[in-house]
């Protein structure tokens, strides 16, 4: 059975009211329209997450880019990956008596007198956490597209609020940006559902997996399912691509973290409409045929 007829067959025999698009319009995305997106910046290349990771994207000609969003103890938006300091800055040597290092018991003044270029390698050195204020500049200047996540929620009451002050303060709320410029995405769906309810024109994404017959319940509020790359098939993104999301259209399917050239060609024969990916050039490349 065509892996198209098979997931609308099994979105019915779950019998949830699910909207089946026609074939035309929840056909598999062409790779000449699959989105690119610079996992952390282009983290393969600069220090994850920094402003000379969101530039080396810019500069290798790549418009999208993924962070991560956290805030300090003093109440600050900070664009980092981990819960703690530890991995991406000198916290131990700067801070030594202050284990186990997390981000939300430091002041923003504290965080940046981190070095978090120095691990990647020398030429990095004196890097620093940005703000999410100094990101969002940045990512302006370079004409670039934003992957938001909010990252660990639930350590920070009204982190999505806070955060859509900001983009708003910066000018990422208007028709253009949310058109085709922004998506805010989490593992917490709670979190997104927040967003959507806050700012229902902001384009969301559930990070995980949801099985067939729990998508109606995450096309509520989530236009996307962000998944890893490992439980994805044909047939899951074939399933997405029938459900419409909350702005009436079919739900698009990103897949993380691909940074192989086979692992990029199999993700775009199922059908997926974006690669997440700290090795960008070598997956425009490989969807390239090159």
């Amino acid at each position: 059975m065509h892996a198209r007829v098979a997931a609308a067959t099994t979105v019915a025999l779950f019998g949830v009211g699910v909207a089946i698009l026609p074939a035309a319009q929840a056909g598999a995305t062409a790779r000449d329209r699959l989105v690119v997106v610079c996992h952390r910046g282009a983290s393969a290349y600069a220090p994850e997450n920094t402003l000379a990771a969101v530039d080396r994207a810019a500069a290798l000609g790549f418009g999208w880019i993924e962070n991560d969003v956290q805030r300090t103890k003093d109440g600050r938006l900070v664009v980092i990956h981990d819960a703690t300091l530890a991995r991406t800055t000198n916290v131990e040597q700067v801070f030594p008596g202050r284990a186990p290092w997390r981000v939300k018991d430091f002041t923003a003044g504290e965080i940046a007198r981190l070095d978090a270029g120095s691990w990647f390698g020398s030429r990095y050195a004196g890097a620093h956490v940005p703000t999410l204020t100094q990101y969002m500049e940045r990512v302006s200047r370079n004409h670039q597209k934003l992957v938001l996540e909010i990252k660990n929620p639930q350590l920070y009451p009204g982190i999505e609020r806070q955060i859509l002050r900001l983009l708003g303060r910066e000018g990422w709320l208007d028709r253009g940006h949310l058109r085709n410029r922004l998506i805010v995405q989490s593992f917490s769906a709670d979190s997104v559902r927040t967003v959507h309810g806050l700012r229902p024109g902001i384009r969301t994404a559930y990070l995980g997996t949801p099985r067939v017959a729990e998508l109606p319940s995450y096309a509520r509020f989530a236009d996307q399912i962000n998944s890893a790359q490992a439980p994805l098939s044909a047939g899951y993104v074939s399933a997405i691509h029938t459900i419409q999301g909350p702005h009436a259209k079919p739900m698009k399917v990103f897949a993380w973290t691909v940074n192989r050239a086979d692992d990029a060609r199999r993700l775009a024969g199922f059908g997926v409409d974006g690669i997440i990916t700290n090795t960008p050039d070598v997956v425009r490349r490989a969807l390239n045929g090159s």
